[in-house]
């Protein structure tokens, strides 16, 4: 079905990304602070602080936002973001492409991760939305709360994003960041941090060694079913200068290796106006049936 393929096909682009917004801005710092005894350098120069984090990781987490735009990053509000995505399965181009808009608000809490809109196809008659705990799809037959076997990648992505971690685990209590030193990643020399979390989840970050802008995020998790390890992971390139924010416009998601999906980005735009039913899937159902 039409509706199928593109909603596979766009799966990976309700994901994460380098580019989101901050609810409450002012309840955090302009800039995410360290732990205090990561801040002196005596802490820097030893092999870990008082919270068993690696000073090294923590200055890369903070060059990295400071890459990013620093203070103006951290204070965008939402994001729109229009382009086009293709699907593969194994590596290998599915035929499925098609065009997508979406509005994405940032992550404030595990429990409040923001809000995703999506409209696929060129006409925007086919809408995910997504909330903090159900992936709707919304067409001109109504809406459907999508099944898990659907929807939980997209969460788990969602929840491994950037975002999520400069912005939620960075100031989670229990958070311990690993500094994995150099390395080539592909064909570029990154520098490489983990967090890990105080129920041993995980992201590691795999940063350009010259501009320290990311280039790769990627988590692993442990399947329920056949208790194997996997992992998640999406690289960014082509970065350009969007409101004066290096924004990337190309993005690439894999699976334990394989790629899965690509997106293009054409336009994407930072702090727009919010309508108060952009979000509201009543609302957005009752529309597309007309």
């Amino acid at each position: 079905m039409r509706t199928q393929r593109l909603l596979e096909a766009a799966s990976a682009v309700l994901l994460f990304t380098a580019m989101s917004v901050a609810h409450s801005v002012a309840a955090q710092a302009v800039n995410p602070a360290p732990p205090a005894s990561s801040a002196t350098t005596s802490s820097a120069s030893s092999a870990q602080d008082a919270s068993g984090s690696d000073p090294k990781a923590i200055a890369l987490m903070q060059q990295m936002v400071d890459a990013l735009g620093g203070a103006k990053w951290l204070a965008i509000h939402n994001v729109v973001q229009e382009g086009r995505t293709s699907g593969f399965f194994q590596g290998k181009p599915t035929g499925s492409i098609g065009d997508f808009r979406s509005l994405r608000t940032v992550p404030v809490s595990r429990t409040d991760p923001g809000l995703q809109r999506t409209e696929f196809t060129k006409k925007h008659d086919v809408v995910t939305i997504l909330t903090p705990d159900i992936d709707w799809e919304i067409t001109y037959r109504g809406k459907r709360q999508l099944p898990p076997e659907e929807y939980l990648s997209v969460f788990r992505r969602r929840d491994h994003s950037l975002d999520e971690a400069v912005r939620v685990w960075w100031h989670e209590p229990g958070t311990v960041f690993f500094s994995g030193g150099q390395k080539m990643s592909g064909r570029h020399l990154v520098d490489e941090l983990t967090l890990l979390d105080s129920n041993n989840d995980n992201i590691t970050l795999q940063l350009d060694t010259e501009t320290h802008l990311p280039f790769r995020i990627a988590f692993t998790w442990r399947d329920p079913l056949y208790k194997d390890n996997n992992e998640d992971a999406v690289e960014f390139a082509d970065y350009h200068p969007v409101d004066g924010l290096p924004t990337p416009l190309s993005e690439t998601y894999s699976h334990n290796g394989d790629m899965t999906s690509q997106r293009y980005l054409t336009h994407v735009f930072y702090n727009v106006p919010v309508a108060p039913d952009d979000f509201d899937v009543d609302a957005t159902a009752a529309r597309l049936k007309k």
